[in-house]
């Protein structure tokens, strides 16, 4: 195979439009539900994991792979961990979001399992995430 993009296209090696998946979790004695949009692992992955080495991978992960149905991220790493490191230099703006951010904490447990167990569905990744 000469390597170029329809070559590799007809390869499967780009990962194509967002999977949709409806997950469920609980929260305080009640069953949740959400249709998530799940990105298979591919380079954006890659480079979150390599970003996040010695930091938080399984934030990145989720960061990288959970998106809108157009595959935007729906989360920051921030916003799944609750923390933020503020500076002199944020604008207005950057400050209330980190507040934000703060005060709503890191990302419930259940919900976190919910969607790490999306991104293994998704992948194939074989083994199943416990809670």
């Amino acid at each position: 195979m000469e390597l170029n993009l329809n070559s590799l296209q007809a390869a499967g090696a780009f990962t194509g439009c967002p999977v949709e998946k409806e997950i469920k979790w609980n929260k305080d004695g009640k069953e949740l539900s959400a249709t998530a949009y799940v990105r298979k692992l591919s380079y954006k992955s890659a480079v979150s994991d390599v970003k996040q080495f010695g930091k938080d991978v399984i934030a990145g992960r989720i960061a990288a792979c959970i998106c809108d149905k157009g595959g935007i991220p729906v989360f920051s790493v921030e916003d799944i961990t609750g923390y933020v490191v503020e500076s002199e230099k944020d604008t207005e703006a950057e400050k209330k979001r980190k507040i934000a951010i703060i005060e709503r904490g890191p990302l419930d447990h259940n919900l976190t399992i919910a969607l790490l167990s999306a991104i293994a569905e998704v992948n194939s990744i074989s083994g199943e995430v416990k809670t």
